[in-house]
């Protein structure tokens, strides 16, 4: 079992699954149909403090609050897109730290892109999350929690669930794990486990132990660049893990899961956008299964990279058709408010939220 402690030493009741809030309630006493009643307060009805479960007993309740805490996040900002209705979200953790989450409505319902750490350790150089390093890990309820909050404010069902904002979940692996586990039970909001996505820069034991999991989940590998040269340049990661290895173990995951990936590349200008690179990333990808998802850079002002033209995104997307690789361009979500990973929240840090 996870460390479920929150920082004043109280039993984070929210990133429990439901066998170990089972014996919580048992060892106060407690008949199992109270686990249940408190497992729906906290992951359907959404509550945030134990008086608000009025179907237990205010002695229970009482209990309840001295051995254990309810993870609540604070809204501390909110900007909405007058372009598209994105609405990006900062949430004040019990420690004083800031989380950054994005709302996004698609035809195919609404999609919440979350962070699993504060800050992160991975160095992407075109990222502003990784600009002041790793923070902590989220739990379970930290990220769960960015769910339930947006859900609360803007009152509409969240479909679609992306880890792919502050952070590497590889990172924070077991907590990432129960993350899935919790947002996808029957009990709980009961999202399909097809309906998420966790996004890795390639830690090949993190998605080789991913494999194992029996999940239903997509893996998205940020990729980047068609070689290593190149993006060791951009991501320091391929240091430690080559491609090579990074795409055997994203081939052992769809050979265990069945599921195909999601293979990210960010077209920096004059950087990785040419048909040269096209042609190599065709080469790379021929045995894989799955698509590129062709991103035009979100620039960032602590660097100077800059986002390929409309014309180069269009030539790199038909040369990899031509070739026989699947690929679409991501649909830009929230350009006008700091749309890309880590940029509300750098923001705010320096005093400009």
């Amino acid at each position: 079992m996870l460390d479920v402690t929150d920082r004043n030493g109280k039993k984070d009741i929210k990133s429990m699954t439901l066998e170990e809030l089972t014996k919580e309630l048992a060892a106060l006493g407690e008949k199992p149909f109270r686990a249940k009643q408190i497992y729906d307060w906290l992951h359907v009805k959404m509550a945030t403090d134990f008086e608000q479960m009025s179907s237990l007993s205010r002695d229970l309740r009482a209990r309840l609050s001295q051995c254990c805490s309810i993870t609540a996040l604070k809204t501390v900002g909110e900007r909405i897109s007058a372009a598209d209705g994105t609405r990006k979200y900062l949430f004040g953790l019990e420690d004083g730290n800031v989380i950054e989450s994005v709302w996004m409505q698609y035809h195919h319902g609404n999609s919440v892109c979350i962070s699993s750490q504060v800050g992160c350790r991975m160095g992407c150089r075109f990222c502003a999350s990784t600009l002041d390093g790793l923070e902590r890990n989220l739990r379970p309820s930290e990220m769960l929690d960015q769910i339930y909050r947006i859900q609360s404010i803007t009152g509409e069902r969240v479909s679609n669930v992306v880890v792919m904002g502050s952070g590497e979940p590889m990172d924070n692996y077991d907590n990432v794990v129960r993350f899935l586990r919790l947002i996808s039970h029957e009990k709980g909001l009961n999202i399909s486990q097809r309906n998420l996505t966790v996004s890795t820069c390639g830690i090949v034991p993190g998605i080789l132990q991913f494999a194992e999991e029996g999940l239903q989940v997509t893996l998205a590998l940020s990729l980047h660049a068609p070689n290593d040269e190149v993006r060791k340049t951009l991501m320091p990661i391929t240091n430690r893990y080559h491609l090579e290895d990074v795409l055997k173990a994203c081939r052992v995951y769809f050979e265990k899961t069945g599921r195909r990936l999601t293979f990210e590349y960010s077209l920096v200008k004059g950087v990785n956008d040419n048909l040269k690179e096209a042609a190599a990333l065709t080469g790379l990808l021929k045995d894989q299964h799955g698509h590129v998802n062709l991103i035009p850079v979100n620039p960032i002002k602590e660097r100077d990279y800059v986002q390929s033209d409309r014309k180069a995104v269009e030539a790199f997307k038909k040369y990899l058709e031509n070739h026989g690789i699947n690929a679409t361009v991501r649909r830009e979500m929230g350009r006008d408010i700091g749309g890309a990973c880590g940029q509300l929240r750098k923001s705010y840090m320096e005093g400009g939220v």
